[in-house]
């Protein structure tokens, strides 16, 4: 207030003798004061920064104790965190001196505006509560967004957004908004997954035997789950190919590497019991009149 009567005081000319030499003798302590309670400041935000962390952390173990989803322990120190660093930012503006009421008021009285500048975030902020709420997904399993075709295997489930790992190693940012209003598609949500291996021989070759060849491959494989169905049968009369189908079940930790071996073996075994894969051909016959 004297500063702002000082300055009135010049504006106006009315400027009192010894009132500039009062003003410049106070200045380096009203200075120091300042600059001292700016330090101070910085000093309770880094002990603020590490008592947050200290509650993070207790957090985590506390609901990693309870057994709480990866997922959820994700979302929640998400959200922790950013509620306790907007309430050491309003402590500390308040301990300055700021009228943090003022601020407040301010704030709502804009809260329009805000959330139409925000909309994008509420809305991510809600799909994130919507994936807690309802989890069509954890942090392990492999989905796959229907939208832009993302897939990969989920790391970390945040606030406003989920991770994903590709199978290239790739992080995918995906918005909780767009996938708590999509369809997507979760391979692991089951225990077990069926695995289909087609395989096209040739119409001259001998089909129960290449059956027999097939199915002995899925008998002598002990991953095979042996209480679900498992068979080979003809799935389709192509136009160069007899198309046989290998289909069993997997558990969801053994499907990719056994779909890869059976493929394989499939392949090694018809060649060994003699029996022709099919691949695309053509028969031209030339007929001469006369």
């Amino acid at each position: 207030m004297e500063n702002v009567e000082l300055i009135e005081e010049i504006t106006d000319g009315n400027l009192k003798p010894g009132v500039i030499e009062a003003f410049l003798e106070e200045l380096p302590s009203k200075a120091l004061n300042f600059g001292m309670k700016v330090l101070l400041c910085i000093l309770l935000f880094l002990i603020g920064v590490k008592l947050i962390q200290f509650v993070r952390g207790m957090l985590r173990k506390s609901m990693e104790k309870a057994g709480a989803e990866e997922g959820v322990r994700s979302f929640v120190d998400s959200f922790v965190k950013a509620a306790l660093y907007i309430l050491l930012i309003f402590l500390l503006l308040s301990w300055f001196g700021v009228d943090t009421a003022s601020i407040v008021a301010l704030v709502g009285s804009a809260g329009v505006a805000i959330g139409l500048a925000i909309q994008g975030s509420l809305s991510n902020l809600a799909g994130g509560v919507l994936i807690m709420l309802l989890k069509p997904f954890k942090v392990g399993d492999f989905i796959k967004e229907d939208t832009h075709g993302n897939m990969g295997t989920v790391t970390e489930i945040q606030i406003f957004y989920t991770k994903l790992s590709t199978i290239d190693n790739q992080v995918v940012v995906l918005p909780n908004g767009s996938l708590a209003n999509t369809s997507l598609t979760n391979a692991s949500g089951n225990k077990e997954r069926r695995m289909d291996v087609q395989v096209g021989i040739s119409y001259s070759a001998d089909l129960k035997k290449a059956k027999e060849v097939l199915f002995s491959l899925l008998e002598e494989n002990e991953h095979v789950l042996k209480d679900r169905e498992y068979r080979v049968f003809v799935d389709e009369l192509a136009d160069s190919a007899v198309i046989l189908n290998m289909r069993c079940y997997f558990a969801q930790e053994d499907f990719w590497e056994e779909k890869w071996r059976m493929t394989e073996n499939a392949k090694l075994a018809l060649d060994e019991a003699g029996i022709e894969i099919a691949y695309p051909q053509l028969d031209v016959h030339v007929r001469q009149d006369g």
